[in-house]
């Protein structure tokens, strides 16, 4: 009985961890060069909705994510979700340019 238990719960933790996904969603692009530079901001939400305070860098923004990276003139503009069971969410802005 204790092994169906634990091979029951072993399975759920799977299925729970098969669960959360990754997407990256392209946002903006401009015309200005690509470049070299790259900044992040990454802000993390409890429930899908609230952020939690420890994690929100200055706005969680594209201007946040260029200031971190040091960029000047914009590029691109990416958001890559982290999402597990939409209880812990992670969005992620990517900034690139010069």
């Amino acid at each position: 009985m204790k092994k169906v238990i634990v091979s029951t719960l072993a399975a759920a933790a799977l299925a729970i961890a098969a669960t959360s996904c990754v997407t990256t969603e392209p946002r903006m692009v401009t015309s200005n060069t690509i470049g070299d530079k790259v900044g992040e901001v990454t802000t993390t939400y409890f429930a899908g909705v609230l952020p939690l305070p420890f994690d929100q860098g200055d706005n969680g923004g594209t201007a946040a994510a260029a200031k971190a990276g040091g960029i000047t003139k914009v590029a691109t503009v990416d958001i890559k979700t982290f999402n597990l069971l939409n209880l812990i969410v992670k969005k992620t802005v990517v900034v690139t340019g010069e």
